[in-house]
């Protein structure tokens, strides 16, 4: 019997929201909210549109990671931001316990009854990334994190660019680009838990400069980055999700409540 292949869409820098009671700890750091450090820009419009296109879960967070950064690992040095690292120990435990541990658990659960099913999960991360940092000027358009060990996320990023190359030539798709699939995240703790064979980790980066675009541009962008996946799941290197709606291009994507 074929194996199914369980699809799951996470975003962790969805938003730049600060719950009422740890505002305090952003007084004077307002505008820092509304840049990159504050929260991915774009990253939940793709993954709204990934997980309504696929008809497959979705789980988001649109806490802003400078109150703690859910795609860090615990003791890692940029958990906190500058904001939230004065706070006294007890309340950063509390937000830990409030925002961070259950969005972690609720990903990693629904992997686990997954593969405790016999599904092969693959979890895309949606993420997205600032043209220019420290002077450099990123030219990529579309990054594709994963680990080059794993053969089955290499085998479905390399379809994945392929396609991207069909359906939008104009793009400049890179892998492990603008960062390392295997530095420190999410994706790297899971592949710790589940094995190649059950759990297939991917980071997709956006370059922000697409997003500001807005309009007909960013839509048809998007369109072509799902239709482009959803190439590479059918393709004769990667078993299709189960289930999958092609998404027609131009339809308008509800967003889930």
């Amino acid at each position: 019997m074929k194996r199914s292949d369980f699809l799951l869409i996470t975003c962790e820098h969805g938003g730049n929201r600060i719950p009422s009671r740890y505002e305090e700890f952003f007084r004077g750091h307002e505008a820092l909210l509304r840049t990159h450090r504050g929260y991915d820009a774009g990253a939940l419009r793709m993954a709204r549109d990934m997980s309504a296109a696929l008809a497959c879960p979705l789980v988001a967070s649109t806490v802003s990671r400078l109150l703690i950064d859910l795609n860090r690992s615990q003791g890692h040095p940029r958990l906190y931001s500058e904001a939230t690292r004065v706070a006294p120990p007890d309340l950063r435990e509390e937000i830990l316990r409030r925002y961070y541990l259950p969005y972690r658990t609720k990903v990693e659960t629904r992997i686990a009854q997954a593969v405790a099913g016999g599904a092969r999960v693959i979890h895309l991360s949606c993420h997205s990334f600032t043209p220019e940092l420290d002077g450099e000027v990123r030219h990529t358009d579309i990054g594709l994190l994963y680990d080059p060990a794993r053969e089955g996320e290499a085998a479905l990023c390399r379809d994945w660019r392929t396609a991207l190359q069909v359906r939008a030539h104009g793009l400049r798709t890179r892998m492990n680009y603008p960062y390392s699939g295997t530095a420190d995240g999410f994706t790297v703790h899971l592949r710790r838990r589940f094995s190649g064979d059950s759990y297939l980790g991917i980071e997709l980066e956006i370059n922000q400069k697409h997003v500001v675009m807005r309009g007909r541009h960013w839509q048809e962008m998007r369109n072509a980055v799902v239709d482009a996946f959803q190439d590479a799941l059918a393709s004769g290197k990667s078993r299709p999700v189960v289930p999958a709606t092609k998404l027609v291009s131009g339809h308008p994507v509800p967003h889930p409540r």
